[in-house]
């Protein structure tokens, strides 16, 4: 008789408090689920006659979006980098001075044919930013350069690994690339740590892990290179005091890899922001500046991005907020709900008051009750609600409902708007 054998898997915990806090943990995590809260909030789609992967933003996530685009910009200004445009598509011959085309060639979508010549869609932007450093004869004097670029880019992923706006096939990586010597390093990588701690904070990230991945058996460039590039990194994040993990031999090639991992509010890990050293494209394009010595040197590579892709990031965000976003994040920062269609011309009048001042509001002039309207705002979990009536429109005054707090009486427009307009400038959470 034959006895079939029959593989189970289970978790087990030690106490039933263990267990019960691990079944609400995940009923938690499926309410904040971004692919449920997407639809529900109406943030983003994915259209099935387009493909899969691919990210459609609605008009609400596109808000958010544009905020967080406005506010990197700013912040990259403000630190000396200088912000450039690529194309998309490039011929194969740049994908074969990169090494793409040998170390990355199943992650890129098949060539296209114009006028007889193989051009591919770009899987990264490091290559354009590249060229555009080398377009002019570079000197000490000019560094460091620093190119950003909001820049898109698409690559291959198994249909069966795509998940929401995590893992996608076209993203926008808030890339930028460090163009310096080996003596600026430091203070190169530095500005890169104070931005990433500032942006990760702004948006509510106050914990998360670094990873430190060291030269493998095969690389390129080096090893004193590496040596320098690896102990700045280890020096760096020491006098930041930033507690890391080092990969040993985990690297790249090319070079040595700062990874984050953003922690989110129930504790999960998103990867967040990358910093890493390139040996390899400086030498295969021959980017070099003049030193002090009037000798011809390779230019120091960094690759980096702040918040990973935004697509990414964006997701991470609203299984944090559980869509439930700051006031200077939220699509919809204020619903006017007039209480009766004679009420109508004076919550017109507020709206565009509120967007003269830059306020993003909507207004619900549905022939519905305002107890209908405040559990319809609550549901799309918008911050205020400005309920105007017959006794409003009298005392030109608002009744403020707060998502949060709930009823908060009565104010003028004025002194609402000043107060919104303050909690989105100090951005708080």
């Amino acid at each position: 008789e034959k006895k079939m054998l029959q593989r189970i898997y289970g978790t087990a915990f030690n106490t039933r408090e263990e267990l019960k806090e691990f079944l609400t943990r995940r009923e938690e995590a499926q309410k904040r689920d971004h692919r449920k809260l997407g639809k529900e909030l109406d943030l983003y789609s994915i259209q099935e006659e387009a493909g899969p992967g691919l990210i459609y933003w609605h008009p609400k996530g596109a808000a958010i979006r544009r905020v967080i685009e406005n506010f990197w910009v700013d912040e990259h200004y403000r630190r000396g980098y200088q912000l450039i445009y690529t194309p998309h598509i490039a011929r194969a011959k740049l994908w074969e001075i990169s090494g793409h085309l040998n170390f990355y060639r199943e992650n890129m979508y098949s060539p296209m044919d114009i006028e007889g010549q193989e051009y591919l869609i770009k899987p990264m932007n490091c290559p354009g930013h590249i060229l555009i450093y080398r377009s002019k004869r570079r000197s000490y004097r000019d560094l460091p350069m620093r190119f950003a670029e909001l820049g898109t880019v698409y690559r291959y992923e198994r249909s069966g690994v795509l998940h929401g706006t995590l893992r996608v096939r076209g993203f926008t990586q808030d890339d930028a690339h460090i163009f310096c010597t080996m003596e600026q390093l430091k203070s190169e990588m530095s500005g890169v740590m104070e931005l990433v701690q500032f942006m990760l904070s702004t948006f509510g990230f106050k914990e998360y892990d670094v990873n430190l991945a060291t030269r493998p058996e095969k690389f390129a460039g080096s090893a004193e290179d590496w040596d320098m590039a690896e102990g700045t990194c280890a020096q760096v994040l020491k006098e930041m005091n930033i507690p890391y993990t080092i990969d040993e031999g985990g690297a790249v090639f090319y070079g040595p890899k700062i990874d984050i991992k953003i922690r989110d509010v129930l504790g999960r890990q998103w990867q967040g922001p990358t910093i890493q050293f390139d040996f390899n494209l400086p030498e295969k394009f021959n980017a070099i500046y003049i030193g002090q010595d009037g000798k011809e040197h390779y230019v120091v590579m960094v690759h980096r991005a702040v918040l990973g892709s935004l697509e990414r990031f964006f997701g991470c965000l609203i299984e944090h907020y559980a869509g439930a976003f700051p006031v200077w994040l939220a699509p919809v920062q204020a619903a006017i709900m007039p209480i009766a269609d004679r009420n109508h011309e004076y919550a017109l009048s507020l709206k565009k008051l509120s967007w003269e001042k830059k306020i993003r509001v909507d207004i619900d002039l549905r022939n519905e009750k305002v107890g209908f309207k405040i559990r319809e705002a609550q549901k799309e979990k918008i911050p205020y609600m400005l309920i105007v009536g017959d006794k409003e429109e009298e005392e030109k005054k608002i009744s403020v409902r707060s998502r949060v707090k709930g009823d908060e009486g009565s104010t003028e427009l004025d002194s609402f708007l000043s107060r919104i307009t303050e909690e989105i400038e100090k951005k708080l959470l």
